[in-house]
């Protein structure tokens, strides 16, 4: 009788992005996490992967599932997944339609607003706009495809409109300015393909004026209180519009979606489909929350992988 043989998994971090040293710390994460009796797991840095010989590097490593472990533009945003598909590999989270949908912003907000999802208001712009002084202020100015709250910042007068659309124009072309809403900060992530559940939700208590890069990486940044202090509608709406957010943008294997809630009253802000795995991450605190360990999270996430990769092929 032979033993079951290890599924090759290659873990792809790094990239180009802004949050190349994220990615980093995700990938270190899955690497110790990874089952060493189930998996032969090995590290990939997708700057590896530009050009024909990349690509043929990692096919020629024949792994049965890569485990995307990228943040950011050419991680986040459906090129990479495209490139795999290509390749005919497996990998975790989304594919390219629902990682560009989500990456997007403007557009995130677009499908969500059509599926009766709330959304706050926002305008996208590729420089300052001519009458900042029409714009309702708070607004919070940030990327429109970008992660991690790189060039974000919250615009309390009109005079401060041209340095944070500026601030936002470093890191990416397009700057989407967006309705300041106050409330409670809160977060529920989602497991699953067609079988989807969300995980209890988080309330989020940022140390600094909000969920900044160093809020969410640096330890002590913020406080995560599981369950989320609100009601119970409130939670369950917060439930419900995660897992509408998850099937409306095509999600696969996880989405980790982040609004807003006043009263029973909840507003999605944006979602995420390849949330971060570092100590200070928020889908592994829900994980744990829901007594679903990290490890068993990756393996759903594998087995997510090939799953859908059995479906669309």
């Amino acid at each position: 009788m032979t033993a079951e043989r290890k599924l090759r998994v290659a873990v792809l971090v790094g990239g180009d992005s802004a949050e190349r040293e994220v990615s980093l710390r995700t990938g270190e994460q899955v690497m110790a996490a990874l089952s060493v009796a189930r998996y032969d797991a090995f590290v990939v840095d997708a700057l590896a992967l530009r050009g024909i010989d990349g690509a043929q590097a990692l096919w020629e490593r024949r792994p049965d599932v890569v485990f995307i472990a990228l943040h950011g533009p050419h991680g986040e945003d459906g090129s990479v997944q495209g490139l795999l598909d290509l390749l005919g590999l497996p990998y975790t989270g989304s594919g390219v339609l629902a990682s560009a949908l989500a990456m997007d912003k403007a557009m995130c907000k677009r499908v969500l607003r059509g599926e009766g999802i709330p959304t706050p208001w926002s305008l996208a712009v590729t420089s300052v706009p001519e009458c900042p002084e029409e714009l309702p202020v708070p607004l919070v100015a940030k990327p429109n495809a970008q992660g991690s709250s790189f060039g974000m910042s919250i615009i309390h007068a009109h005079r401060e409109v041209a340095a944070a659309v500026d601030l936002a124009l470093q890191f990416d072309s397009v700057c989407l300015l967006e309705e300041f809403i106050t409330g409670t900060e809160i977060t529920v992530s989602v497991l699953g393909n067609g079988d989807a559940v969300a995980l209890p939700v988080i309330e989020i208590i940022p140390k600094a004026e909000f969920y900044d890069f160093d809020s969410k990486y640096q330890a002590g940044g913020s406080t995560h209180i599981i369950p989320a202090r609100i009601s119970d509608a409130a939670a369950a709406k917060a439930r419900e519009y995660a897992l509408r957010c998850h099937s409306a943008l095509g999600c696969r294997g996880m989405s980790r979606t982040d609004m807003i809630v006043n009263g029973d009253d909840a507003v999605v802000l944006e979602v995420n489909t390849i949330p971060g795995m570092t100590p200070t991450s928020l889908l592994p605190d829900a994980a744990r929350a829901a007594g679903i360990s990290f490890s068993e999270v990756l393996d759903r996430l594998i087995a997510s992988a090939l799953a859908g990769h059995t479906t669309d092929n």
